[in-house]
């Protein structure tokens, strides 16, 4: 399908069908009361971003005059027609609480307004994971007592069209509620705070279990024919769904029966069979978009951190992963308005499963192409009989390594080994890396593990690894002619061992480029 415009690649029961929307329309739709408003993002405890120019909105009477005092600034506007308004209130340096009066016909004051960084934190489970889940967690909750770090948590939400406001609260991070913060975001927030030493701000929104399609705009997928694919496959759910969901309330009426005979003898109750996919359900594409993000892209953020990916790990699904995720990153910077904002996400981790995890690894760092841009490996740390490794500290921290580097420029290593080139030496490759920091290493005691040599007959056999003048030579019995080279090509790849000397894990990766990507001969 290649649609001549928007509204004419998007599927026939898409009510936004042919809607183009943009921060600035953002400004016109939010419901007018008659006297002056702001969205539940600007409200009691929000964090505003330091150093750069923040945009103050909200609605009020059509043509009603609007100021907003911050700090010893005042500004002015006048609301549209429609009852929209917006202010940009100066570049200000870290520090607070402040009031923020906003004044119209009536008068609202927003309490302990810091000035900070702030960052969105988005993605599915892993970034949902809490930190009472986390390793530690008991401990973590109880030592969490940081009063100038500050998150917002977006509601689990869908919808069709795209939405104006949030629903959702500030809280102060303390022992009270840091237990149903985001894992990664909790650490993250913490280093950050810790190094740079100003308030931090963090805006989760997650959904665990979500595809990558869920979190775009439709203009996205219908305005490229390989990503519109998303919009027929969806067709083809809802064409379903009246039999599925008939197929449901049948399987609920034989649930309901067998749970009342547990009940009465004391027995565990069954688990009622799931609803269908169908209208208004979690993994529609741009559903997830509409509701949780499109929101929020007024606000004035430092940068955005994200972890997903394992719901993209289908047979389906992961050769388009590259492009569906570059594409996201591209548009949720065009939405935001604000660059290049550094985008840091993490590569998937490990598992035992039949999804593809290392064809959406490779998409991973493939998409370390878009300019600042960085990626947190997790492979490490990860647990082999489910996608959701409990080690959230580390991935936080590695998260904030990354931030420092690419949003404040400090001069650190932030990245494990990344595969470069290959070099063909004999009988043996030798394979070069960008980010080898003080220098390659094993993690650990022993020999390189995960390193696969391949001849021209495309069958791989477990290499003899060595780390050699700052890089990695390979060789095997098996391959004498070696003309491609795999690591940590597999799901579960924990075996691999290469870092470098700054604790960092390298990324998986092959040196090849065949179109049929097969798993080793026998597992490493």
């Amino acid at each position: 399908m290649k649609p001549n415009s928007i509204s004419a690649g998007l599927p026939r029961r898409f009510p936004f069908s042919g809607i183009t929307f943009v921060a600035g329309l953002m400004l016109s739709v939010l419901p007018v009361q008659g006297t002056v408003r702001l969205p539940a993002l600007l409200s009691d405890g929000m964090v505003l971003q330091r150093d750069e120019p923040v945009r103050i909105w909200g609605t009020a009477s059509p043509t009603e005059k609007v100021s907003v005092a911050f700090r010893g600034h005042t500004v002015e506007s006048i609301a549209t027609a429609s009852g929209g308004w917006q202010v940009f209130l100066p570049a200000m340096e870290a520090g607070g609480p402040d009031e923020l009066v906003v004044r119209g016909e009536n008068q609202l004051t927003v309490h302990n307004v810091l000035t900070g960084e702030v960052w969105l934190a988005s993605g599915q489970s892993n970034m949902r994971w809490t930190v009472a889940q986390s390793d530690n967690g008991a401990e973590e909750v109880t030592a969490a007592d940081y009063p100038s770090i500050h998150y917002f948590q977006v509601p689990l939400k869908t919808s069709a069209s795209p939405q104006s406001d949030v629903a959702g609260a500030w809280r102060v991070v303390s022992p009270k509620t840091a237990g149903i913060l985001s894992g990664v975001g909790y650490f993250f927030s913490r280093e950050l705070h810790k190094k740079l030493r100003v308030p931090v701000g963090i805006i989760q929104s997650t959904y665990g279990n979500t595809p990558a399609q869920a979190w775009v705009r439709p203009e996205v997928l219908a305005a490229d024919p390989l990503l519109a694919v998303y919009f027929e496959r969806w067709e083809k759910v809802l064409d379903a769904y009246p039999a599925a969901a008939r197929r449901h309330d049948e399987e609920m009426t034989a649930w309901k029966a067998a749970a009342a005979r547990a009940k009465d003898a004391h027995e565990p109750i069954p688990v009622a069979p799931p609803p269908p996919p169908g209208p208004g359900y979690y993994t529609a594409p741009c559903g997830l978009y509409n509701a949780m993000i499109a929101p929020l892209t007024p606000l004035t953020i430092r940068g955005i951190i994200w972890y997903q990916g394992e719901s993209s790990s289908a047979a389906e699904d992961a050769p388009l992963y590259q492009r569906l995720f570059s594409s996201l990153i591209t548009d949720w910077r065009r939405q935001w308005g604000l660059g290049d904002i550094p985008f840091i996400f993490a590569q998937i981790s490990i598992d035992r499963g039949k999804s593809l995890f290392p064809e959406v690894r490779e998409a991973q760092r493939e998409t370390l192409q878009l300019r600042n841009t960085a990626m947190v490996v997790t492979i490490d740390v990860g647990e082999p009989l489910g996608s959701h490794p409990t080690n959230k500290k580390t991935v936080g921290e590695r998260f904030a390594q990354s931030a420092l580097a690419l949003a404040y420029g400090e001069k650190i290593e932030y990245s494990g080994p990344l595969f470069r080139r290959v070099t063909t030496e004999g009988q043996q490759l030798r394979l070069w890396f960008d980010h080898t920091g003080q220098g390659l290493s094993v993690r650990g005691n022993g020999s390189l593990e995960g390193f696969w040599l391949a001849g021209t007959d495309h069958a791989f056999h477990q290499a003899k690894a060595v780390i050699d003048a700052g890089s990695v030579v390979l060789s095997c019995d098996e391959v004498r002619a070696p003309v491609a080279a795999r690591y940590a090509w597999i799901n579960d790849a924990r075996p691999a061992n290469l870092v470098n000397r700054d604790g960092f894990p390298a990324s998986p990766f092959r040196t090849d480029d065949w179109a049929i990507v097969a798993l080793p001969a026998k597992a490493p």
